[in-house]
């Protein structure tokens, strides 16, 4: 379970043909346990245009009779042992390895499960993306041997979260609290009532915050 396979490049969602999005910023979307790429594809009229987005599906099939697919396993979140996070950002890398040279950045968006593996896979290799949006996740305990590196760099992250979110351990919400300051240049919103979702009002600081980004990466 701490070696999931590689990711399906046959699953993966495009906003545009091959030839429409060669150049662009790439923005990477990783879904959240039990979904599949299919689940925040559908935020892609709400992002600025300018991205080419690829949304990905997750490695692992959750245990029956759970849906679609997850990054690892949600037993024993409590473990702060980071093998598994870990292990699923590897494979989200070895596929961007594969595409990156197509883009001139790439950038990540992931909700819950996927959100937490985006800022992984940041802190495997911080100089590789540009910025990550977190929706609803957080950050893994555990030190990797590149973060004083990340700490470094501050690449800009977004963290949106509820106040009514129930899914996500009270500890982890924490350490993230704690962490990401230390470690990213932050910025973000907690959303009174907002339970283990995304709303309108967080979409549109989504779109504030990437467009920061595209401007950012235009001078």
């Amino acid at each position: 379970m701490s070696n999931p396979a590689p990711l399906d490049a046959d699953a993966v969602l495009w906003s545009a043909d091959a030839g429409d999005r060669e150049g662009r910023p790439l923005l990477v979307l990783l879904h959240g346990y039990g979904a599949d790429e299919r689940d925040l594809f559908g935020l892609v009229p709400y992002l600025p245009a300018q991205f080419a987005v690829a949304a990905v599906r997750a490695p692992l099939a959750p245990p029956f009779p759970a849906p679609g697919y997850s990054w690892y396993p949600i037993e024993n979140l409590e473990d702060r042992d980071p093998v598994h996070t870990t292990a699923a950002a590897t494979r989200l890398l070895e596929w961007t390895d594969a595409v990156a040279s197509a883009h001139r950045s790439v950038g990540l968006l992931g909700f819950s499960q996927g959100a937490a593996v985006s800022l992984q896979a940041m802190r495997l290799d911080p100089g590789r993306f540009a910025f990550a949006v977190n929706l609803s996740g957080y950050a893994t305990p555990g030190a990797l041997p590149r973060d004083a590196e990340l700490a470094d760099r501050r690449p800009p992250v977004f963290w949106g979260r509820g106040t009514n979110d129930d899914v996500i351990p009270e500890f982890l919400i924490a350490h993230t609290t704690e962490w990401l300051p230390g470690h990213v240049d932050l910025s973000g919103r907690v959303y009174p009532g907002l339970t283990h979702s995304v709303s309108e009002q967080e979409l549109a600081d989504v779109r504030a915050f990437l467009d920061k980004q595209l401007e950012r990466l235009d001078t």
